[in-house]
Order: structure tokens, then sequence, then C-alpha cells
């Protein structure tokens, strides 16, 4: 098939580019929909609409971060199953998580609409800033079964050696939300369900065109009849719990600090941590992109026992995640008064001069986030899932936790070092993770047999 000679055979920096500039390119698309996003509601709705978005926002990621377990996590098998010629167990795999996600959005959709108001409420939140986050919430609840494959289905398309068509889907579903939503908000003047409504279409739009390579029967990984079993459920779970930790942790994390800073500086505060975390839903899709990307054709030549080819990747990983994570410095600590006024259009006096210095407090984040992200990736792609899980539950809760109290008598200037502070304590963490494991990562390469198994 043409995806395995694209993985085998080509040159690691020529794939390198290959895999993952689509990949950057699609989250750049995902991250500028994500600003433009915020700056309509912002722009449109006002300062306690964006508030309300952020509140509820972590919910949202909880949802698809259940799907992303599955999605992430049937990935890296199905990468290595490919990989030792073992097409047939590939393709059961990707059938079986395709049903998997579709029932766990269901599931979780239908809680997420029942208790939304009670989740609000627990919050912190009152009044119209509590029901403005229920409406936002209840809408992505609504689309919930649709909605949660399309990032799976991303890794599907690449794993198939669709690369470009999966940045095709990408790009166009952030140009048909930001279109639609500036539609719904700046000239039909809807509310915030609006926001969220636009989302979902987009997304229900690209998952279906998604699906088409594989109905069609032309990809390397094809529909076949489920044969469920517990060994491949728990391989899918351990290898999707890395990232389904990291968005869980880093979920209740937020909504920790949400809750804080409700009560430390009100809505003000909510809107600025606001702000940051979508100057970060820029960097970290890029970043992701660019390392994800990867993720098929490394695990593909480490089921194959080429570790050479293995190695060669990751270290373009790692440049790759240092360049964008630089430039992310740079941008934010040159402009901070700007940037925030792209979410908070009202920010003046001392709300802007706060907003600025938790900016130029934000940007330290970036001087180390790159190396406990790479290192997250390299773990998961070559099926370690308890060291990335370790890299993900420490970065997203563990540290924050930690630097929450330690940094407590600060007030707010505490809770904007507290991602600077994180960052570091995760590097210093990835970097004695990638030390012990030298052994394992510098193995020399094996042929490996054919198993004769064929094409499902």
């Amino acid at each position: 098939m043409e995806s395995k000679k694209l993985f085998a055979q080509t040159r690691p920096v020529k794939l390198f580019f290959i895999a993952s500039i689509p990949g950057a390119i699609s989250m750049l698309a995902s991250a500028l929909y994500g600003l433009f996003d915020g700056i309509f509601v912002g722009q449109f709705l006002g300062s306690t609409a964006f508030a309300a978005v952020n509140l509820a926002m972590p919910f949202v990621i909880i949802n698809f971060a259940l799907s992303d377990l599955i999605g992430v996590g049937s990935s890296v098998p199905i990468s290595i199953s490919l990989g030792q010629k073992r097409d047939k167990d590939a393709c059961n795999i990707f059938t079986c998580a395709v049903i998997m996600i579709v029932g766990t959005g269901i599931l979780v959709g239908t809680a997420l609409f029942g208790f939304a108001p009670l989740f609000i409420r627990l919050m912190g939140a009152e009044g119209e800033f509590a029901e403005l986050a229920v409406m936002y919430l209840r809408v992505y609840a609504v689309f919930s079964p649709i909605t949660t494959i399309v990032f799976a289905m991303d890794n599907f398309l690449r794993i198939s050696g669709y690369i470009r068509y999966s940045m095709s889907l990408n790009v166009m579903m952030s140009v048909f939300c930001a279109g639609i939503e500036f539609l719904m908000l700046g000239v039909l003047g809807w509310n915030i369900w609006a926001a969220a409504l636009s989302n979902c279409l987009g997304m229900t739009l690209c998952a279906a065109m998604a699906l088409i390579p594989f109905l069609r029967g032309k990809t390397v990984l094809r529909f076949v009849r489920p044969r469920f079993h517990m060994a491949m459920i728990r391989q899918i779970i351990a290898c999707g719990l890395p990232s389904f930790l990291n968005n869980i942790a880093g979920r209740i994390t937020s909504i920790l600090l949400n809750a804080i800073l409700v009560r430390l500086g009100g809505e003000t505060a909510v809107s600025i941590y606001g702000a940051l975390m979508y100057v970060d839903g820029f960097v970290q899709p890029v970043m992701y992109g660019a390392c994800d990307s990867l993720q098929p054709a490394v695990g593909y030549n480490w089921g194959a026992g080429k570790f050479s080819r293995v190695r060669a990747l990751e270290r373009c990983c790692f440049v790759a995640a240092a360049v964008i994570c630089g430039a992310a410095v740079a941008v934010i600590s040159l402009f901070p008064s700007q940037l925030v006024h792209l979410f908070m259009s009202d920010a003046a006096g001392d709300i802007l001069a706060t907003a600025d210095f938790a900016m130029r407090l934000f940007a330290l984040t970036y001087l180390t986030r790159w190396v406990a992200f790479a290192t997250q990736s390299y773990m998961l792609a070559i099926e370690k899932p308890l060291q990335a899980s370790i890299i993900s539950v420490s970065t997203a809760l563990v540290f924050p936790l930690l630097l929450i109290a330690a940094l407590w008598p600060l007030g707010l200037t505490g809770i904007w070092l507290n991602f600077a502070g994180t960052a570091a304590l995760a590097a210093v963490l990835s970097i004695v993770i990638l030390v012990k494991a030298r052994p394992l990562l510098n193995q020399p390469d094996q042929e490996l047999p054919d198993t004769g198994e064929g094409t499902a």
C-alpha cells in the first residue's frame, strides 16, 4: 500500500515535512478558528458571554477527551500492527474504535445535557453568567454522538496515507465554522448557543466527509465485521490513557482555576484566564500537528523494528516543537496588549494592566513547554503509555496543584506564574524519563519476518 511505502522508505527528514506540514496547517486552521471563535464571542456578545464560554469549555473538552482516548488509543496499535504486517488486526481495531466512539458520544452527551445546570452552578456561577454557560454546553451535548468522532477520523486518514485530504478537511471545517459563526453572531445577532452550533455543524460536515474514503474501501484501513475482545480494549485504553489523562486532568485544573478566579477576581479574572487559554489554544495545536502527525510513521517503523528511523523522526519533532515555542515567546512578549484586546475589547486601565502583566508571565511557559510535549508524543508513539501518562498527569494536574498551594500568597500573580512553573517542572521530569529510557530508545534495527497475513 502507498502509505506503507511512505512510512518505510521515505527519508526521515523528508517524511517529517510530508507528514508534519499538512498536520501543522490542519491544526493551524483549527487554532485560527479557535482564535476567531473567542474574538467573535468577545466582540459581538460581550464580556459576560466570553466568560461563560470559558466556564463551560472544560466540560466540552472532557466530552471530546473520552472519544479522543479511543481515537488516539487505537491509532497506536493500528500503526504498529500495520508495521508488523498484521493488516486484518489493524482493520478490526479501526472498526471497533469507530463503534466505541459513537457509543461513548451518546452516553456522555446525554449526561452533559442533563447535568449541565448542576455542573455550572457548582462552579459558582449565577444569573445570566450561568444561563449562558449552560446554553453553550448543551448544544455540544446534543451533537456529541456525531462530532466526537472527527478527531479520531483525522488520525485514521493519516494512517491510511490520506495526509493532504485530512489537511483539506480541517481547513474546510475551520473556514466553514468561522463563516457560519460570523453570520450567526455578527449579522443575525443570535445568542451564545449559535457560537456552539456553528462549531458543531462544521465538525459534523467534516466527520461525514472523512468517512467517505473508508466507505469506498480504497484505504489500507477498512470496515470489517467487528470482533471485540478484552485484550484489544485494554490495549486501546492503555495507549489512549496519556492523552485522556492529560485532557481530563487539564480540565479538572481549569475547573479549579476558574472557581478560584471567580472568587479572587470575578468575571474579569476568568476573562483574562480565557484570553491566555485562547492564545495557548493557538500555539499548542500547531505543535500538536507537527508532532502528532508523525505518530503513524513512528508507530509503523517501531513495529517494523526500524528504530534508527524512529530516532531520526523524533529528532525532527523535538526541533519543530522548540521552534514553535520560541516563536510563541517572542510574539506574546512583544504584543501582550494587542492579544488581550482581541478577546477583551473593552479592557482599559487597571484591567488592561493586569491582563498585560498576566500575558507577559504566561509567555515564559513556552521557554520549556516543548520538552515535555515532544517527549510525551515520543513515548506514546512507541507504545509506552506509562511514561507518557506520568508526564501528562504531572503536567496537567500534579504540578499545577502543587504550584497553586506554593504560590497562593501571591494571589492572581501566583495563578499567572503557575503555567511557566508547571512547564519547567515537566521539562525536568521528561529529561529524567528520556535518560532512563535510553537503552530502549537506542536499540539497533531489527528485521521482522513477514507473517504473510496480507490485507483485510
